[in-house]
């Protein structure tokens, strides 16, 4: 996220009043210049982190690639240190090094100043990860959960998965900078409410602020198909790629989207919800409530049942005679499965050309547990997406599975976080976690005042910070 830059300079309001026959007033000298050179501080500081979040560098990398002073760079270096976040160790041969014999110190990213709770909650798992600051697992613990249990009963597992990965880690829960939950429904972004009237119990739950009610840690939520292009965007194999639109397809089908470098969550949060496309006015309702909806026809759960009536149909199989998702996964060469798969990558593929036309992205990533189906799914997507996608939204695209796996809801959660802690308001409760982690260690320094002097937290996540004093970890 961008910081907001300041408002128009004083020289253009008295160009502006000159030209509407009004009389310049004087711009007042003080208070938005120190707020402006706190802001690009911030901006300095940010930026350098973002750097040595991708890889250790010296001083002197880090003054070329942000065009800076060495002096500018030493202070901010600094300043980072002082708060435990930068740490230095190691050199490097200098371009120089042959004629001055000196050598560059390593700066690198503290990636133990302060951790990360990822909480997995899917239709039928829930899992919780403790990552530290590069997204690393340190603990991880996963259970069969049904969602349909309701928010209490999965309350009440979270927090006692939460406390056996700290306990294994030997972390307290002073460090945990913040907490994200992956949920398989839409959010309200604004409210941070579940609206998921297809998942009983659910709809319009609060969940951010009950959950960090309880855990007395700041807790952010978002859907899993939005977390699923995060975690693509970061780690992905299109890592970077500014148009992205990641697909996940398990119990229901969603969609993410990456547009500009940015998360697309729409007015509200809704962005995405590809499985209530319609693809055939006249067919069978599916969760939507409408008739024809893509999950009608691909969703995990509708599949079983078409396959068993094709068997019973006369269909030649070797499937046995009850057979699970997992059957269909492991015959792809069966004669009955192979047509399956082939019909549900046609339906993917015609929902996924409306979203090559709409969104022109320069990759669509497949995940979810459906990607099992193999090469024969891939492929039938690929066949009946391009002959519907314009030429211009078609050439060039790849699209292909996820490589990231049964981690990429863990991964997408650990990107959300960063994006939340890596900006000014973020930044400054980083900063208070890492020193508190430094007082319980003995390591605490002064942090300099700079770093009271970062943006105000914006409202999102001022709430989560102070949702809760104390919870149950």
């Amino acid at each position: 996220m961008k910081v907001k830059q300041p408002p128009f300079s004083s020289s253009l309001l008295i160009i502006r009043e000159l030209f509407s026959g009004v009389s310049p007033t004087m711009p007042q000298p003080t208070d938005h210049v120190a707020f402006d050179q706190a802001a690009i501080r911030s901006r300095h500081l940010l930026q350098l982190l973002s750097r040595l979040w991708a890889g250790d560098l010296a001083r002197v990398d880090l003054a070329r690639e942000l065009h800076l002073s060495r002096s500018a760079v030493s202070s901010l270096v600094n300043e980072l240190l002082a708060a435990q976040l930068v740490l230095e160790g190691g050199v490097r041969a200098d371009q120089a090094a042959s004629q001055t014999g000196r050598r560059a110190t390593l700066l690198s990213l503290n990636a133990q100043a302060a951790y990360l709770l990822a909480v997995d909650l899917g239709a039928s798992h829930l899992r919780v990860d403790l990552l530290d600051l590069r997204c690393q697992p340190q603990a991880s613990r996963q259970i069969p959960h049904d969602v349909s249990a309701g928010p209490q009963n999965t309350y009440a597992h979270i927090t006692e998965l939460s406390r056996a990965v700290l306990r294994e880690a030997g972390i307290s829960k002073a460090q945990v900078a913040l907490v994200g939950v992956s949920v398989p429904g839409p959010v309200d972004f604004g409210t941070g409410k579940v609206m998921a009237q297809h998942i009983p119990g659910w709809h319009k739950v609060a969940v951010a602020s009950e959950l960090s009610a309880l855990l007395g840690l700041p807790t952010l939520v978002e859907n899993d198909a939005n977390l699923g292009v995060l975690a693509e965007h970061r780690f992905g194999a299109h890592q970077g790629q500014p148009d992205l639109i990641y697909v996940k397809l398990a119990t229901g089908i969603g969609a993410g989207i990456i547009c500009g470098g940015q998360l697309y969550r729409g007015s509200r949060g809704g962005a995405g919800e590809i499985g209530h496309i319609a693809i055939n006015e006249q067919g069978p309702v599916g969760r939507s409530g409408g008739p024809g909806s893509l999950e009608s026809y691909v969703a995990a759960q509708v599949l079983l049942p078409l396959a068993a009536e094709r068997r019973a149909a006369g269909e030649a199989t070797r499937l046995p005679e009850r057979f699970t998702l997992s059957d269909l996964f492991a015959s792809p060469d069966d004669v009955l499965v192979r047509g399956l798969w082939r019909e549900v990558g046609h339906h993917l593929g015609v929902a996924i050309s409306t979203a090559l036309n709409l969104f022109n992205p320069g990759a669509v990533v497949l995940g979810g547990r459906l990607t099992q189906a193999g090469d024969g799914l891939l492929s039938a997507v690929r066949e009946s997406a391009a002959p519907r996608t314009m030429q211009i939204n078609h050439t060039g695209v790849c699209i292909d599975y996820s490589e990231l796996g049964a981690d990429v809801s863990v991964l997408g959660v650990g990107a959300m976080l960063l994006g939340e802690l890596l900006t000014p308001r973020g930044l400054r409760h980083l900063t208070q976690v890492s020193r508190q982690d430094a007082v319980h260690s003995g390591q605490a320094s002064r942090a300099p005042p700079e770093m009271t002097q970062l943006a105000r937290l914006t409202p999102h996540f001022s709430e989560a910070l102070s949702a809760s004093p104390k919870g149950v970890l």
